[in-house]
């Protein structure tokens, strides 16, 4: 038995004549009454009366009519949802960001995703450090990371979103905050509030070469993992900071921004799997481009 021959038994049931059904199925009769024939007797029961002028359904016919028709429905749904797979409009997505991006990239992103792609079930992680970034993609944790390069794995492919400049975050009232802008020599004698050292944040590896070009060692107040936590004890006096421009967008209150002359800019990215080629992603990542952009 093949899937044609219940698409011939419910063409042939729902016209109720073996003409009018050959003409639907575009075929000559006498192959489609010998098809008709064939499953008969592979099922070894009657479908159908036949008489000169019309054909009428038996019981068994009746009853099997109405599982060949759930069984051609569910093959059709079968095929549209492979198809909405393979075209990356169904699936499931978790995205990573660093701290800058939670609070500039997501929300627009979040709502162009779900204009988008609605029937893709997306999820969000912010304020994630870049080495536990790394380590979410390569668990299969998350699917997608917007993070800071350098990432030196292997098994991560990374692609340019854009590049931010740097600034200065004040306490409200801070002597520096009469300037317009400022130069990391002009933090000299204040002390930071940063993101964890130790290779765990490219953001502290970047404040401490800085500071060191500029002939000094960064004293460190406070580490913090949580970007808005960082500028939450910059507003409570605690210290400055060296943070990306879209940080400013935090608005915590207390808080001041000024540019950074001379700080040079910071890379943000995409990383996924390198492995990875679902079609959803890669619909994702068209959305993230256009947007960065």
């Amino acid at each position: 038995m093949e899937l044609r021959h219940l698409r011939y038994f419910v063409a042939v049931a729902e016209e109720r004549h073996f003409g009018r059904a050959a003409e639907r199925l575009h075929m000559a009769q006498p192959p489609l009454s010998q098809q008709i024939r064939q499953l008969e007797s592979e099922l070894g029961v009657q479908l159908l009366h036949r008489t000169t002028r019309k054909v009428e359904l038996t019981a068994a016919g009746a009853a099997y009519l109405d599982r060949a028709r759930a069984v051609l429905a569910y093959v059709e749904s079968a095929t549209s949802e492979a198809q909405r797979v393979a075209a990356g409009l169904v699936g499931r997505l978790v995205v990573g960001c660093v701290g800058s991006a939670t609070y500039s990239l997501l929300p627009s992103l979040a709502r162009r995703l779900r204009e988008d792609l609605p029937a893709v079930d997306f999820s969000f992680r912010g304020e994630m450090l870049v080495p536990d970034q790394v380590d979410a993609l390569l668990s299969g944790e998350i699917d997608l990371a917007l993070l800071r390069p350098p990432v030196a794995d292997a098994g991560v492919r990374l692609r340019h979103l854009r590049e931010d400049r740097l600034i200065v975050a004040l306490p409200d009232g801070h002597r520096l905050a009469q300037r317009k802008r400022l130069r990391i020599a002009d933090l000299r004698d204040e002390e930071f509030i940063v993101h964890p050292g130790r290779g765990r944040s490219v953001m502290s590896g970047l404040v401490a070469t800085l500071c060191r070009e500029a002939g000094f060692e960064p004293r460190v107040r406070q580490e913090v993992g949580e970007t808005s936590t960082l500028v939450t004890f910059v507003a409570a006096g605690l210290g400055v900071a060296v943070v990306p421009e879209p940080v400013s967008r935090l608005g915590v209150a207390g808080a001041t921004y000024r540019p950074l002359v001379g700080g040079g800019r910071v890379e943000l990215a995409a990383a996924t799997r390198a492995a990875e080629d679902a079609p959803h992603l890669s619909r994702a990542l068209a959305v993230l481009t256009s947007l960065s952009r």
